[in-house]
């Protein structure tokens, strides 16, 4: 890998999403050379993809250029390039496009879907963790209504107007809710010689209920707007099997669907390199003491979703979602900046700001510490946060045209196939 030679210590962060940026942001003033590695030239906004896989948003509304949010940095360098592996031995790391050397490495890789090993799940269902699978799921759905449009089979047209998420976490619950105001308000309008009452929403949920990080409030409210916006909701229920058509439950029971969403669960990005005891098993995340030290190694680090620290407070290590991610980014910068100054690091400390989750038109959900609460308020203050959020100007004012534009005239603008899906085979 071609980087000019310092004398400054060098510092390579893997990873551009909410960890790795906020670490990099507050490195600008510091005296190393920063070294940033991703898949993707671009940082994603991932709380909202669902709106992206549901043609509320464009993708560009929610990705920005790593390199334009990192532009002020003195002695940085962006690389696009996927890590094969680690050795922390010789502080040597390998790339698809060469190889290159560290100081201090920070692991800021995040989750990647978990499909617990179910092999045809893996293969015909439709994941959510990035830009292009969010496209896949918007171009889906929007090929299957217009097979449904020109099908005269009834059962291959439920088939097609079927569409199935499976986990009801945050993710779920708003694709779920978000599908739901397509049913209602937009695909009338666009399919108005095909019968949109045949289209069924599935939430399913291997526990007892949906929202299970969430309060019992939050949890009791959201199955309640969800049963009034028509969603079907199956708690205590394990998908076993889909093969693209027929999805089968635990208890052997199958439905027909062509739109299966796997929403149940994720996994630490771990990279190889380092032994299997330092990360934690079936969650694949690495093991971290207070400064976010991987366990055995001084000078690499982890952050985020793929870190796990356990506390007094968090036994079970953070919660993977932005916050810890972007606060324990923000206080290593800070600890960088004591070991460069050879001062003791200080420990980190999670706030907890609380969680929100929108089932739809001026429905959501709060847990902002003591308080619970959701309706309109809580559905306003998650676009707030969200929109305060989003990385760039741009971002923020296309974003919020795009939601005025929707909440006016209950449409959602972005129903395009622009890249057709291509069934796997």
């Amino acid at each position: 890998m071609n980087l000019p030679k310092t004398s400054q210590r060098r510092v390579v962060i893997i990873g551009g999403g909410f960890g790795g940026i906020s670490l990099a942001k507050k490195l600008k003033d510091l005296d190393f050379q920063v070294v940033l590695i991703d898949r993707h030239n671009y940082h994603t906004f991932q709380p909202l993809l669902y709106q992206v896989s549901t043609s509320g948003l464009e993708p560009d509304s929610i990705a920005y250029p790593i390199r334009k949010v990192l532009k002020r940095l003195k002695n940085f360098h962006f690389r696009l390039a996927s890590v094969e592996k680690i050795n922390p031995d010789t502080k040597e790391i390998k790339t698809n496009i060469g190889e290159l050397t560290y100081d201090y490495l920070v692991l800021a890789t995040g989750t990647k879907t978990n499909f617990f090993g179910n092999a045809n799940i893996e293969k015909h269902a439709m994941p959510m963790k990035t830009v292009p699978q969010a496209l896949n799921i918007r171009s889906l759905m929007l090929q299957n209504f217009e097979k449904a449009d020109d099908s005269k089979n009834e059962e291959e047209r439920k088939a097609l107007l079927t569409f199935c998420i499976v986990g009801a976490g945050p993710t779920g619950v708003e694709l779920a809710g978000a599908f739901a105001e397509l049913k209602r308000n937009v695909f009338p309008k666009d399919y108005r010689h095909l019968n949109v009452d045949e289209m069924e929403i599935h939430l399913f949920e291997g526990g007892p209920r949906i929202l299970g990080p969430m309060s019992e409030h939050a949890s009791e409210k959201s199955n309640q707007v969800l049963k009034r916006l028509g969603v079907k909701v199956h708690l205590n229920t394990i998908v076993a099997d889909y093969d693209g058509n027929l999805l089968t439950k635990a208890n052997g029971e199958t439905l027909k669907t062509k739109n299966l969403i796997w929403a149940a669960g994720v996994t630490g990005a771990s990279i190889a390199g380092f032994e299997t005891t330092k990360l934690v098993e079936r969650l694949n995340r690495y093991k971290v003491n207070r400064f976010n030290q991987v366990e055995g190694c001084n000078d690499v680090f982890a952050i985020g979703d793929i870190a796990y620290m356990v506390t007094d407070a968090f036994p079970h290590g953070h919660p993977q979602v932005a916050q810890p991610a972007i606060q324990q980014g923000e206080h290593l910068a800070k600890n960088l900046n004591l070991l460069f100054q050879e001062k003791p690091m200080k420990p980190f400390t999670y706030f907890d700001k609380g969680t929100l989750a929108t089932i739809g038109r001026n429905r959501a959900v709060a847990d902002l510490g003591k308080l619970k609460f959701s309706g309109f308020f809580a559905w306003f203050i998650w676009m707030f946060v969200h929109l305060m959020a989003l990385v760039g100007f741009r971002n923020k004012v296309v974003v919020f045209f795009n939601w005025a534009y929707n909440y006016i005239n209950y449409d959602k603008a972005a129903r395009l196939i622009v890249r057709p899906f291509k069934h796997k085979i």
